[in-house]
């Protein structure tokens, strides 16, 4: 998946400016993608050069004025290209997990120190996760509340594995 393949979804919800958009990435789609306002809006400029959006100049008393962009054919084609070709392959990459494996040498109080670090982040996301509001009705609205539900328990499975990771950690400070 791609930036532009995300910016394409959440523009086929509704039409939004640059702002708008990185409010729903915060609001939506952060437990599995995230974009700065910057590659927002870059990315933006590369889907209205393609083709892909286009964009409508509202006006505005005393501000700047809002940039509303919305798919147009070839916005849409590339969407539902992207949403019928095969899964990509699953290649993570989990700083957390990698800073972790590599860890000894922190000694026992540093690996505490960045297990209770990653657990205070998981649980801050999972708070995030648990305000957004809950949607129902159409079947995106099912989708939307399935990849939530997905964040929420990977969470929680996370917290659960930090508590069992810091225990066998701190049986080693014990023997």
């Amino acid at each position: 998946m791609q930036l532009r393949h995300a910016v394409l979804g959440l523009l086929d919800v509704a039409p939004q400016s640059g702002y708008d958009l990185g409010r729903a990435f915060d609001r939506s789609v952060a437990h599995f993608w995230n974009a700065d306002q910057s590659q927002i809006y870059r990315t933006l400029d590369r889907l209205e050069a393609d083709g892909a959006i286009e964009t409508e100049t509202i006006p505005q008393q005393g501000k700047p004025d809002r940039r509303v962009h919305s798919l147009t054919d070839v916005g849409r084609a590339e969407l539902a290209q992207w949403l019928s070709t095969p899964l990509e392959t699953l290649k993570p990459k989990e700083p957390f997990l990698a800073r972790l494996f590599f860890a000894e040498s922190l000694g026992v109080d540093g690996i505490l120190a960045l297990l209770d670090e990653r657990e205070a982040a998981v649980r801050e996301g999972l708070e995030q996760l648990r305000s957004l509001p809950a949607a129902s009705g159409d079947l995106g609205a099912v989708l939307r509340m399935a990849t939530l539900d997905a964040g929420i328990r990977q969470g929680e499975v996370e917290l659960a594995w930090l508590r069992a990771t810091r225990a066998s950690v701190a049986g080693i400070e014990e023997s």
